[in-house]
């Protein structure tokens, strides 16, 4: 799994940054259902992160359902992982914008409204 670098020049912390490109990765089906993930020190050495980094990231994953960690067998993509109806979800909220007119930007202002809720 390759992920983007962590980006310093944010406010957004570097937790974040990674725990939001797995979770992505989950919801766009990119990593199905029973995908192994990196261990904790892989990841945290890919990403130059320290390891607690990383730890805090799998526990929040965790938390919302995404992965499952089994010990010695690692973290895996959760099989109950809502990928699938997020997507199959966001598919239909893009075809109804498209039939009551509305413009891309329009749309993702009504996302982020909804999120701030």
């Amino acid at each position: 799994m390759q992920l983007d670098p962590i980006r310093h020049d944010t406010d957004v912390p570097p937790f974040e940054q990674a725990r939001a490109q797995i979770a992505a990765r989950i919801a766009a089906g990119e990593l199905p259902s029973g995908t192994r993930l990196p261990t904790v020190r892989a990841l945290a050495s890919e990403l130059d992160v320290a390891v607690n980094t990383v730890a805090r990231v799998y526990k929040e994953l965790e938390a919302d359902g995404l992965v499952v960690t089994e010990g010695r067998r690692g973290t895996h993509v959760s099989s109950t992982s809502p990928g699938v109806d997020v997507r199959e979800a966001s598919s239909a909220y893009v075809q109804a914008c498209r039939r009551h007119g509305l413009t891309q930007a329009e749309a993702v202002r009504l996302v982020e409204t909804g999120w701030k809720q």
